[in-house]
């Protein structure tokens, strides 16, 4: 697919994500904490996450990496969904036991460099949950201003939640 080159960062390797990521991935995709705040409920079976991570993995509106330390087994992944011309929305995972260790930051980073310098991005945006408080510092630490906050957006198995919408600039992330 196109962007999705092998990305290295200091101490990880993200390479594009496979259906047989789904073995993996499904530490996080059945992890109630993880799940806390996605726009699904946890799953309650591996098959369901087989069949989330292979639309992921070869629909064509996704690039989706795999976040690894060794090039093997996913622990998480990193996705742009491109939409209108020069813009994508960014999204991201990363199992539990991996939290508060740096790698989604490392990890998103290396998307958004790529996304802007690789790709040709002029903006990237991100959609999250209000209460989400780690996300939302993670964003924010990488750059992104807080755009909006649009209220009732979302029903999501914690019921209808409100989202606030961050945005990155080509610009602002050369300057940093």
């Amino acid at each position: 697919m196109v962007g999705l080159a092998t990305l290295n960062s200091e101490r990880l390797i993200l390479r594009p994500l496979v259906e047989s990521d789904a073995d993996a991935m499904h530490h996080f995709f059945s992890d109630d904490e993880a799940m806390r705040y996605w726009s699904s409920g946890p799953h309650k079976t591996l098959d369901e996450t087989r069949a989330y991570v292979r639309t992921n993995a070869t629909d064509p509106k996704y690039l989706t990496w795999a976040i690894t330390e060794d090039g093997e087994e996913a622990l998480g992944w990193v996705c742009l969904i491109p939409g209108r011309e020069g813009v994508a929305e960014i999204g991201y995972n990363l199992r539990r036991s991996h939290w508060r260790k740096g790698y989604a930051r490392e990890a998103i980073a290396a998307v958004i460099d790529h996304g802007f310098n690789g790709l040709g991005l002029r903006r990237i945006s991100a959609d999250t949950d209000p209460d989400n408080l780690g996300s939302n510092a993670l964003l924010e630490n990488l750059g992104f201003q807080r755009e909006g906050y649009l209220r009732e957006e979302w029903t999501t198995h914690l019921g209808v939640r409100d989202s606030i919408i961050w945005g990155l600039l080509k610009r602002e992330w050369d300057a940093r």
